[in-house]
C-alpha cells in the first residue's frame, strides 16, 4: 500500500484493523447463558439481562482495543467502502498502560496513596476537635456531636456509587482531578464554616468528593497492573495508606484545638490536599479504551479523511446506557452477587467497628484515664503499627503461594487461596483485641495496655480488607471499581449509623460490655472467609454475572492466543521465504 498521500494514518496502520458498516452489531447482545426460570422474577430477569450486556458490551470493547477478531470485527484487513477503522493496541505497544515502565507505575501508586491519605485522613479530622466547636456554637446535643464524622461517611455513601462506574466510562484522571479539587474546596469552607449547620453542609459535601480515591484507585491499580500477584502487593500498599489518614487525624485535630484552634486542623489538612495536588497534575490516564479514544482523535485530526475511531466510540452513550447500565452496576452487584454481598457485610461491620473506636477512645482514655486530646489521638497509633506489621504477613504468604503453584500444588490453584486465607487470620485477631481492649481498660491497669490491644485490632483489620478486597478485584476485575465502590457504599452506610450507638452503648454495657457486644459480633462474621473458601467456587459458579465476565474473558484470551500463534507462524514462513531467496 502506498503511503505518501496518507502518511500520518499509514504511520499507524501497525495498530488498525477493519471493522464493518455496521456499527449496531458492536453493540452488546444478551449471551446465550442468560436463563429464562420460572422462578425468576421479572425483576431478577431485568437485572441479569443488563448485567450480560454490560460483560458482553466490556469484553467486546477489550477485544477490540487488543486487536482479537471477533464474529463482529473479523480478522480480515480488506476495507469496505464506508467503513470505519478500529484503533488497538499493538503487541508491546508503549502507551498500553501493562507496558509502562516499572518507575511510571510506581509514582502512579505513590500518588493514589497520597490522595488516599488525604480522603480517608478528612473522615476523621474533627474527632478530637468536636467539643471544642460544639462549645464555640452552643451545641449540647449529645447525637448531634457524632455528625460531624456521620455527614462525612454519609458522603462516602452515595459518592462511590457514582464515582467508581463513572471511572469506567469516561476515565480516571479528569474524574480524579475534579473530585480532589472539589474535595480541597469544601475543605477550606469546613475551616471558614460561620455556624453549626453550614459546618455539617460542608463536611457532607467533603465525604461526597472524598470517596472518589476510595472508589477508583482499585480501577487504576487494575489498569497498570496485569498481573494479580503484583496488583495484589501494590493494592496491599495503598490499603496500609487507607488506615494511616485516619490515625493521623485525631493527632493533628487532638493538639491543634488546645492551642491554635480547632480551625486550623482543617488548615493543615488543606495545606497537606495542596502538596498532594501537586504531584496528582502529573498523574496520567491510565484507563484504556480512553486512551485509545484519544489516539484515534489525534490521528482523525492529522487526517480528517481517516476515519478511525476506538471501540468505545463506536459503543452508544446514551442518557439511557449511563443510569441504567453504567451507574446501577454497583448496586446490582451487591443485590445480585453473594460474594460481594457477604463481603460487603463483613466489611461494613469492621468498618464501623474502627470509626466506633472515634468514639470509644475518648470514652477509655480521657474519661478513665484522664489523658489529654492530643495524647488520646497518640493513642491510636499502635493501629498504625499493626497496620504495618500486617504487610509482612501479606508478602510472606504471597511467597508460599507462589512455590506452592511452582511445585503444582492443587490448593494453590484455587482463587479463594490466592488471598481469603489472609482473612482468617486478620479476623480473629480483629476480634481478639476488641476483648482485649475492654476488658483490659480499668483504672487499676496502665492505659498501655488496653493501647497495645490496637496492634491486632490494626493488623486484623489490614488482613481482613487487604484479603476481602483483592478477592473481588480478582473476581470482577473489568469492573473492579464498580465492586469495591459497591464495599464502599455498604460499609460507610455501617460506618454512619453504628457511631450513633456508641455513646448510649457504652453507657449502658460499660467500657467491657461494649467491646465484648462488638467482639462476639466480629467472631460471628470471621466465619465468612472460611465459608469462601469451603464453597467459593460453588458461589462464584452459581453467580450469572461472574460467570458471564470469566466466560467472555476466557474467549478474549483464548482469541489472544489463536491469534498470537498465528502471527508466530507467519512471522516463520516469512522469514523461511527470505532465506529461500537470499540463497537463490
Amino acid at each position: 500500500m502506498s503511503c505518501s498521500t496518507e502518511k500520518e494514518t499509514c504511520d499507524h496502520q501497525q495498530y488498525l484493523h477493519r471493522e464493518p458498516t455496521n456499527i449496531s452489531s458492536l453493540r452488546p447482545t444478551i449471551s446465550r447463558r442468560t436463563g429464562h426460570d420460572g422462578g425468576l422474577s421479572h425483576f431478577s430477569a431485568l437485572v441479569q439481562t443488563i448485567s450480560n450486556q454490560d460483560a458482553e458490551a466490556r469484553y467486546k470493547a477489550e477485544e477490540a482495543d487488543n486487536r482479537i477478531p471477533t464474529d463482529d470485527i473479523p480478522e480480515s484487513d480488506s476495507f469496505r467502502e464506508g467503513g470505519k477503522t478500529i484503533i488497538h493496541w499493538d503487541l508491546n505497544d508503549k502507551e498500553n498502560p501493562y507496558n509502562w515502565p516499572k518507575w511510571r507505575k510506581n509514582l502512579i501508586l505513590i500518588t493514589t496513596m497520597m490522595t488516599v491519605t488525604n480522603s480517608t485522613m478528612g473522615s476523621a479530622l474533627p474527632s478530637m476537635a468536636i467539643p471544642y466547636m460544639t462549645k464555640e456554637w452552643g451545641v449540647t446535643s449529645r447525637p448531634q456531636m457524632v455528625l460531624p464524622i456521620s455527614t462525612f461517611l454519609i458522603g462516602y455513601v452515595f459518592g462511590p456509587i457514582v464515582w467508581g462506574p463513572l471511572s469506567e466510562h469516561i476515565g480516571r484522571r479528569d474524574l480524579f482531578l475534579m473530585t480532589f479539587m472539589m474535595f480541597m474546596a469544601w475543605t477550606l469552607g469546613c475551616a471558614l464554616a460561620p455556624n453549626w449547620p453550614a459546618f455539617l453542609i460542608f463536611r457532607f459535601l467533603v465525604g461526597t468528593f472524598a470517596s472518589a480515591p476510595i472508589a477508583v484507585v482499585t480501577g487504576i491499580l487494575a489498569d497498570i497492573f496485569n498481573d494479580p500477584v503484583t496488583r495484589g502487593k501494590a493494592m496491599a500498599w495503598f490499603m496500609a495508606t487507607t488506615v494511616f489518614g485516619p490515625l493521623l487525624a485525631p493527632i493533628i485535630s487532638g493538639f491543634c484545638s488546645t492551642s491554635i484552634g480547632w480551625r486550623w486542623s482543617f488548615w493543615i489538612g488543606l495545606m497537606f490536599a495542596g502538596l498532594s495536588f501537586i504531584l496528582m497534575i502529573f498523574l496520567p490516564e491510565t484507563y484504556a479504551p480512553v486512551l485509545l479514544s484519544r489516539r484515534a482523535a489525534k490521528i482523525r485530526k492529522a487526517d480528517p479523511n481517516s476515519n478511525i475511531y476506538s471501540a468505545t466510540e463506536l459503543e452508544p452513550r446514551d442518557f439511557k446506557q449511563l443510569v441504567t447500565r453504567v451507574l446501577t452496576r454497583p448496586i446490582r452487584m451487591i443485590l445480585t452477587e453473594l460474594i460481594v454481598a457477604a463481603t460487603c457485610l463483613y466489611l461494613a461491620l469492621v468498618y464501623a467497628i474502627f470509626y466506633m473506636s472515634f468514639q470509644a477512645f475518648p470514652i477509655i482514655f480521657q474519661q478513665v484515664y484522664g489523658l489529654s486530646p492530643g495524647v488520646t489521638g497518640l493513642c491510636y497509633l499502635p493501629i498504625g503499627a499493626g497496620a504495618l506489621l500486617s504487610l509482612p504477613i501479606f508478602f510472606t504468604y504471597d511467597h508460599v503461594l507462589l512455590n506452592a503453584k511452582a511445585r503444582g500444588a492443587t490448593w494453590a490453584m484455587s482463587e479463594e487461596c490466592r488471598r481469603v486465607p489472609l482473612a482468617t487470620i486478620g479476623g480473629p485477631l480483629f476480634a481478639i483485641s476488641l476483648f482485649w481492649l475492654g476488658w483490659s481498660a480499668q483504672s487499676n491497669v496502665s492505659f498501655i495496655v488496653p493501647m497495645l490491644a490496637g496492634i491486632p485490632f490494626g493488623g486484623g483489620f489490614m488482613l481482613i480488607f487487604m484479603a476481602l478486597l483483592n478477592y473481588i478485584t480478582d473476581a470482577y476485575e473489568i469492573f473492579a471499581a464498580s465492586a469495591n465502590a459497591a464495599a464502599s457504599s455498604c460499609r460507610s452506610t455501617f460506618a454512619v449509623v453504628l457511631p450513633l450507638a456508641t455513646t448510649p452503648m457504652f453507657t449502658r454495657l460499660g467500657i467491657s460490655g461494649a467491646c465484648s457486644l462488638l467482639g462476639g459480633l466480629s467472631f460471628c462474621m470471621c466465619v465468612i472467609p472460611f465459608i469462601f473458601i469451603w464453597k467459593g467456587e460453588r458461589i462464584r459458579a452459581g453467580s450469572k454475572f461472574c460467570i458471564a465476565l470469566k466466560e467472555r474473558k476466557l474467549e478474549m484470551e483464548q482469541k489472544a492466543e489463536a491469534q498470537r500463534k498465528k502471527m508466530g507462524h507467519s512471522k516463520s514462513y516469512g522469514n523461511a521465504l527470505a532465506h529461500k531467496e537470499e540463497s537463490v
